[in-house]
């Protein structure tokens, strides 16, 4: 072997090595920002496998967990090191767009293009069913009159998103001192409104797949859902727009890419998202979990996710939780 031929090799070698280790970032790959289990893990997963399944992406998805400040570690990296490459999608939802809101990420919500929701978990606010309170009106005007006067609780810590959901509620009603609403925090839904049913708390904000058992069973009585439409499964409870209440509260579930992804990238994958979200495969997928399949996409969302970012950001700053 002639001299240039030996030291071409290492060189050869290395570029080998290189390529063998950049060859999974040519294939799609969905990047959940936590441990396996839970809501970014099932979004990843489960979308992974059906654009296989449906043929919209060749061959696999691969799905990597990475874990770190509740999605904040994982949009620091794909910000820095990976905002062009159109072959990268990570999952996200409500409660990333709150901690962006909130300060708690590395970046602005400008730093990624928003892709699509693809379903959600819908907000509600509940009273006992013996409760003074029949309507959505009699509630808020209460509370407008004296806002520390009711007890009102969820699953999240004040400043999390059933407590600002709430307070979106309330200061669409009219209510100006936010700060004075009292606020507790449970594990769970469930939780909260056991100690409601017992007599300590007044109302409850959180998610109606946590609670809808004490629905059926009568025990409690939901005011309004934070939907554009009616909730098939309880169509006789009205909106919130219905009751002039102008929010949505979605726990939603959607995607984001990097934020120098092509417009052509970007457009090829809001519509294998959306043809992904029409199928079958997931309409089943998103109910088993127990999501309310809803597709906003491309645009609309991208809209959709400055108003969310904005609104969070506001409450919070009412709220003293950001200055």
């Amino acid at each position: 072997m002639n001299a240039s031929r030996i030291l071409a090799l290492p060189a050869a070698l290395a570029t080998a090595t290189l390529m063998s280790f950049a060859a999974p970032a040519q294939a799609t790959e969905c990047i959940a920002p936590s441990n396996p289990g839970g809501g970014w893990d099932f979004t990843c997963r489960t979308i992974g496998r059906i654009l296989t399944e449906l043929g919209l992406v060749d061959g696999n998805v691969q799905v990597t967990n990475m874990p770190g400040g509740v999605g904040a570690v994982t949009y620091a990296m794909v910000a820095s090191e990976r905002p062009d490459d159109p072959e990268l999608i990570v999952a996200t939802s409500t409660v990333g767009i709150t901690q962006i809101a909130q300060g708690r990420y590395p970046a602005p919500v400008d730093a990624m293009r928003w892709l699509g929701m693809l379903g959600a978990d819908v907000g509600v606010v509940a009273v006992k069913a013996d409760s003074p309170y029949q309507s959505l009106a009699d509630l808020t005007a209460a509370m407008a009159e004296d806002p520390g006067a009711l007890t009102t609780a969820g699953s999240s810590a004040i400043g999390g998103w059933d407590h600002i959901r709430l307070l979106m509620v309330a200061r669409e009603a009219g209510v100006t001192d936010l700060p004075a609403i009292r606020w507790v925090q449970f594990d769970g839904g469930t939780d909260a409104v056991t100690q409601m049913l017992g007599g300590q708390i007044d109302i409850v904000s959180t998610d109606i797949s946590e609670i809808g058992g004490f629905v059926q069973s009568g025990d409690i009585r939901v005011l309004g859902f934070m939907s554009d439409e009616r909730v098939p499964a309880y169509a006789d409870v009205p909106t919130m727009k219905e009751q002039g209440i102008d929010m949505t509260g979605y726990n939603w579930r959607g995607l984001y890419t990097g934020g120098e992804v092509s417009d052509a990238d970007y457009e090829e994958w809001v519509a294998k998202l959306e043809t992904l979200y029409t199928s079958e495969n997931w309409q089943s997928a998103a109910v088993e979990f127990g999501l309310v399949p809803i597709w906003r996409g491309g645009a609309d969302f991208e809209a959709y996710v400055r108003e969310q970012e904005q609104v969070t950001a506001d409450i919070s700053r009412d709220i003293g939780v950001i200055q």
